[in-house]
């Protein structure tokens, strides 16, 4: 589902953004020197997906490690992300745990 949309980064909003079909999914960020803060997940009623916040949450991490960003998730649904996907946790700025 999540490879047919295009992923956009809206730095006007500070937003990651997919649309799927009439749908806009969203995860909220701030930008400070090289971490990006993870702030909310928005993820529409409307996407019954139960793999869809998995995938776009990978799309979102591979994007902002082609950028050599530290991530810092502070929605527990992103937290709970990184914690399951131990390939992301490399991610963390040092000394944060999660």
């Amino acid at each position: 589902m999540v490879d047919a949309a295009e992923l956009i980064d809206n730095d006007f909003l500070r937003q990651f953004e997919i649309k799927i079909d009439k749908h806009l999914a969203k995860i909220e960020y701030s930008l400070q020197e090289r971490k990006i803060f993870l702030t909310k997940l928005i993820i529409p009623e409307g996407i019954k997906d139960e793999g869809f916040q998995k995938e776009f949450l990978a799309l979102v991490f591979e994007q902002i490690e082609s950028r050599n960003l530290s991530v810092v998730p502070t929605s527990p649904e992103i937290a709970k992300f990184v914690r399951s996907n131990r390939k992301y946790k490399r991610m963390l700025p040092v000394g944060l745990r999660i």
